[in-house]
């Protein structure tokens, strides 16, 4: 559907209903000169990127738009400048129901396609990011309502397509103008590593390359009569005597819409630039070739495209061919003499080069400063590391040597302790252990008697107490109420030693 991006920049809308409504003028052609082309099954025009990041949303909205029988009326009987601004987006509330529903499908789809490039953005940044605000950014839609598709989002549509397509050309020309200068700075750069005789060849054949460039043929004025009957003569293959310019557009305008576009202007170029570029010679530079042709169109359209809508009309180009500039056109100046950028650019940009290359050498400086300490940093925490882990390998041989020592000093007093003393049960009097030693080979009782029997409930134990302390005064043999089971006959047999 669309031609180039002239067609959507020229805007859009207005060009569609003439592409769809608008029916080719008849040809009036000398059938004996000219052969009928054959008829071919007609095949729908390949749509062109426009370059803008919301292209595809673009030509969407545009192509259910001109399904639209009403809408399809009033964009006919409505001249640029009211597009431009927003007359025609208040007729949205016309257009029917289903188109209306598609409009806020793809307007969702849209929404949805920004949030996901915004958190494509937040996972990279590791970080919060703001929807909101960088929905901000996105002019071409109203994203305060992310469900349907209302006259501010048309309105917002038109101008920022317009907006952002004159701004195009600029770019390519800036673009094309930094490509110059860093082609010259390479080439500086290159001569500077040479010898003195190396140089001087260098420059020779630089020179050379220059002078055979240079020598081509005369290039016609763009748009002029001499042009276009060159094209009439070699590429329609026409008397250039029978040059007629209606004939003429109607044979270049390939969609038959009734207009210029772009690309269709561009194409009128083809025989002019291929006098100067040539992809087989090494002096020939392509890109060159695209800005020359760029330059052109340009010029054209300056001069024929009087509304300023990207487009040339069959009423503006038959108007352009009754001028002076068209019958007596000034002599065309090419790149080669026509420099794309001027001495005080070409300084100013490999100063900024030069700033470029010394802040990235001075954060490589610094990179490598960091990496150093964070290398020497990295050392002496092996360092320490490394005598920490000594520290913990002497602490652990130092306990280990101590729990040694101890365990040898408690196996030297187990081996010096008297025969025959063992510990006294839990339970037992310490005194009577020491009054009354157990004979050797006499176990102690068995565990479990955690505590001496108590004495008989009638005889309170004081009694027992104070009577044994009686008989051993007057030596009397004490009794053993109060001796757990077991130990005495071990006591009597020690009282009756002498």
């Amino acid at each position: 559907m669309w031609g180039s991006r002239a067609f959507l920049a020229g805007w859009l809308l207005l060009l569609l209903v003439q592409l769809l409504c608008l029916e080719a003028v008849p040809i009036s052609i000398d059938k004996t000169k000219v052969k009928e082309p054959e008829k071919k099954p007609e095949e729908p025009p390949a749509s062109v990127d426009t370059g803008l990041h919301y292209d595809r949303y673009l030509r969407e909205v545009i192509d259910f738009l001109e399904k639209d029988q009403h809408f399809r009326e009033k964009l006919h009987n409505t001249d640029m400048e009211d597009i431009k601004q927003g007359k025609l987006a208040k007729e949205l509330d016309f257009v029917s129901h289903h188109v209306r529903t598609k409009l806020d499908e793809l307007k969702r789809q849209e929404v949805n396609r920004l949030r996901t490039l915004i958190k494509a953005k937040q996972d990279l940044e590791g970080g919060n990011v703001d929807h909101q605000a960088l929905l901000k950014q996105f002019e071409y839609l109203n994203h305060m309502n992310p469900h349907t598709f209302e006259v501010e989002d048309l309105d917002r549509l038109i101008r920022s397509a317009t907006k952002d397509l004159e701004n195009y050309d600029k770019e390519r020309h800036e673009e094309f103008k930094r490509y110059e200068m860093m082609k010259e700075h390479d080439r500086r750069e290159h001569l500077k590593t040479l010898d003195d005789e190396e140089r001087k060849k260098e420059e020779e054949h630089f020179e050379e390359m220059k002078k055979k460039h240079a020598d081509h043929p005369k290039v016609n004025h763009p748009g002029s009569q001499n042009q276009l009957k060159e094209v009439w003569e070699e590429a329609d293959g026409l008397d250039p005597e029978d040059f007629d310019p209606k004939t003429f557009f109607n044979l270049h305008d390939t969609n038959g819409d009734g207009f210029f576009d772009e690309q269709e202007l561009e194409a009128l170029f083809t025989k002019e630039l291929e006098k100067i570029y040539d992809p087989t010679n090494e002096e020939d530079d392509m890109v060159e070739m695209e800005e020359e042709r760029l330059r052109m169109r340009e010029h054209v359209m300056n001069e024929v495209d009087s509304n300023k809508d990207r487009l040339v009309s069959l009423d503006e180009f038959l108007v352009a061919t009754k001028k002076k500039e068209f019958l007596e056109p000034d002599s065309w100046e090419t790149l080669e003499q026509n420099q794309a950028y001027t001495d005080d650019e070409m300084r100013e940009f490999e100063e900024h080069l030069a700033q470029q290359e010394q802040d990235l050498n001075q954060k490589a400086f610094d990179l490598q400063k960091q990496r150093d300490e964070l290398e020497r940093q990295q050392e002496q925490l092996n360092a320490q590391k490394m005598e920490l882990q000594q520290v913990r390998n002497g602490t652990l041989l130092m306990e280990k040597g101590l729990l040694l020592q101890l365990h040898e000093a408690q196996q030297q007093g187990h081996d010096s302790a008297p025969q025959g003393h063992h510990p006294v049960p839990e339970g037992h009097d310490p005194a009577l252990q020491e009054h009354h030693p157990l004979p050797e080979g006499h176990d102690p009782a068995p565990q479990g008697h955690d505590s001496a029997p108590q004495a008989p409930q009638d005889i309170p134990q004081e009694h027992h107490g104070q009577e044994n302390q009686n008989q051993a005064q007057q030596g009397l043999p004490q009794t053993h109420d109060n001796i757990p089971p077991g130990h005495q006959e071990v006591v009597q047999s020690q009282n009756q030693l002498p």
